[in-house]
């Protein structure tokens, strides 16, 4: 059975264009953005999280991609990128990301930074709808992934898509070892 599949019969899923009351209004307004199917469903705020919704819906960690923003500065020129990786692993912040971005240290974007600056909620927060000035970075393994559950904006809801869908996002780069595998 896939991912949405088993949602289906959980959640009562929607084409995400037809639901803006399930979208922080910066992901709606981005979400033509993208190519590909987008669904979105309902969901107790309680279970935003990643663990709590897995725990909720008995899906593995490999069906949900995180979102992990994370700021690093050179020459008092900030970057922000947003880390699109599988809820099975983590970003690799210390030496991939700071390669990426050209910085000597990242870390990660403080929460009402995060908040404000995105226009989402904390525990929401997802890669369509961000600021056109931050990178988003995906790892391969997400863009390779048939069906993914991702942040919708709010933590009312939820989105499901496929990773070339996400990877289809403007200026997205899929990046070859972001994350490692949680041990």
């Amino acid at each position: 059975m896939t991912t949405k599949e088993r949602i289906s019969t959980q959640f009562e899923l929607q084409p995400a264009s037809a639901s803006p009351e399930l979208l922080a209004e910066p992901t709606a307004a981005a979400l033509p953005t993208i190519t590909g199917e987008v669904d979105a469903f309902a969901i107790d705020p309680q279970i935003a999280d990643t663990a709590a919704l897995l725990d909720a819906t008995g899906l593995d960690p490999e069906t949900s991609a995180n979102c992990v923003l994370v700021a690093g500065s050179r020459s008092g020129d900030e970057r922000i990128a947003a880390c699109m990786v599988l809820a099975n692993t983590r970003a690799d912040v210390n030496k991939r990301v700071k390669k990426l971005l050209d910085v000597r240290k990242a870390s990660f974007l403080p929460m009402d930074r995060a908040v404000g600056e995105s226009g989402m909620e904390y525990g929401g927060i997802g890669p369509i709808g961000l600021p056109s000035d931050y990178r988003v970075l995906i790892d391969s393994r997400v863009a390779e992934a048939e069906e993914l559950i991702i942040g919708s904006g709010i933590r009312g809801s939820k989105l499901i898509l496929s990773g070339a869908a996400l990877a289809s996002l403007p200026g997205a780069e899929v990046v070859e070892g972001l994350a490692n595998e949680i041990e």
